[in-house]
Order: C-alpha cells, then structure tokens, then sequence
C-alpha cells in the first residue's frame, strides 16, 4: 500500500495518534475497551481473532507486510516518529493495531466443562503473565483467568510475551480473587496452588488421580507467590521436586511443568 501522491503521513500530532497514544495505558485501556497490538506476527493473529478497528503503518512497513492490509476498515498511514510513538518497545516496527479489549466474564470463561485452568494471582510483572497465558494455550487450557492484583494480561509487554495466545483461548479478570476462586469450585475444578513447600509431590505416582483434572492451576507472582489468602483455599498444594542445587524455578517454567503434569496424568488415565 503506498498513499496517494502528495498526502502526507499522520504525525504525532494527529489526532487519531494521539486518542491511540492513550492505551499505552491501562486506564486509557479500560476507558475505550480498546489495547495496542505491535508487530507483524500480532497483528496477524489479531487480524485472524477479528479483533482489529485500526491500523496505523508506516510506508516501510506497509511495504514489508502488505498481506496484512486487507483485513482492517481503516488503516491510517504514519511517519516514523508518530509510530514509535505508540510503541513501548526499543526498537518499533512500524505497524501498530487498536484491538478490542479480549477479556470476558469469569462465567463465560468457565463457561461448559473445563478441564485445565490457569490461574495467575497476584502476577505483577506483564512478561510473566504473558508468559504464563502462552503456556497455558501450548498445553491446550481452557482459559485463563487473572485473579487479585494481576497485571493487565493487555499491558503491551504481556501481549508481546504472550506471542498472540491472547487471542486464543478465553481470558478473565476480576479483583476479588475470592470470587474467582469460588467460580472455579463451582465449575467443578480442584484448586491447585503451585507452591514449593506444598504437601502434594508433583512427581509422587499417587498425585495422577488429582492431577488428572479437572483442574485449576493457581500461580503466584516471581517474587512472593501465591498470596496467602489464595493458597489458604487451595485443595492441595503441590510443589516441583528441585533435584539439584537451583533454589527454585522462575513462574514460566514451574507453569510449564505443572499444566503438563496434568495433561500427560490426564493422558495416562485414558489409557
């Protein structure tokens, strides 16, 4: 796509730019129901989720991307400055999409009968949550919920660690964590709190029948974990064996172990 000869390219300035500029963050999210998506690879998936109201695009990278110009209604042609200003990253790339807010009610996330949860607590830092929302699609959960003072799974760093899985399976938050919590009780899920004292061995051959599911999976935060409000309600703690001399494994990956200890216990009961 290249633009009509002699109209010049929006700037910083331009209004359209300056209402986008506003969700970079979370209030001006939560007042639009509207986030940012950037990059090539995301704007794809957003544009697959139909999910897309704008896209603002620079002529470089209108000119890399141009199969991803066919999807919006309305695409607004930049300068370089004017997009490096929607961006919070080092190093733009000069395609930027406003996208519809993607979460749902906790009910209708939970909604038929799911069998593996992800539940983050209290996950403050917008990588970590985005990583665990990317995990949970890879083990093929139902939905993710975010409970208590969990960053905004919107945040441009959470979507960008996330690598699109938000716009792949249900996801949810609410403050009240409680809430959450009693939603997925309701639901039929055993609460499963990741915890590395906890009394449950994930490698333990007798922890298959609980593992199994249907299951919700609560992770804490990297530094404090579960908060102890949320572990207290937890049917069982279960922690990840540490063999050698690590002190402990970082969230990503004790989410990864843990969502698919219960997709290959689930598996092996099907047998």
């Amino acid at each position: 796509m290249s633009r009509p000869t002699g109209t010049p390219p929006g700037t910083e300035r331009t209004p359209r730019v300056v209402a986008a500029r506003k969700l970079l963050r979370r209030a001006g999210r939560d007042r639009a129901g509207r986030f940012l998506v950037e990059g090539a690879q995301a704007v794809r998936e957003a544009l697959d989720s139909a999910a897309v109201h704008e896209l603002f695009v620079t002529d470089e990278a209108a000119a890399r991307h141009p199969d991803l110009l066919d999807g919006p209604d309305r695409i607004t042609v930049v300068d370089e400055r004017a997009a490096e200003s929607l961006s919070d990253t080092v190093t733009p790339q000069g395609i930027v999409a406003v996208c519809s807010l993607l979460d749902v009610p906790v009910a209708d996330a939970l909604r038929g009968t799911p069998r593996l949860v992800a539940v983050c607590a209290g996950i403050a830092d917008p990588g970590n949550a985005g990583t665990v929302i990317r995990v949970a699609d890879a083990a093929g959960a139902d939905a993710v919920l975010l409970a208590g003072d969990t960053v905004d799974p919107h945040n441009g760093k959470a979507v960008r660690a996330s690598t699109g899985s938000v716009f792949h399976l249900p996801l949810a938050r609410d403050r009240d964590a409680g809430a959450v919590l009693d939603a997925c009780s309701a639901a039929g899920l055993t609460l499963l709190v990741a915890d590395g004292h906890g009394e449950l061995d994930l490698h333990d051959p007798a922890a298959d029948a609980v593992l199994a599911g249907p299951v919700a999976w609560v992770f804490g935060g990297e530094a404090h974990g579960v908060p102890d409000a949320v572990a207290a309600r937890a049917d069982h703690r279960v922690r990840v064996p540490i063999h050698g001399r690590a002190e402990s494994l970082n969230l990503a990956t004790a989410a990864a172990v843990c969502l698919y200890a219960s997709v290959a216990a689930a598996r092996r009961r099907s047998w």
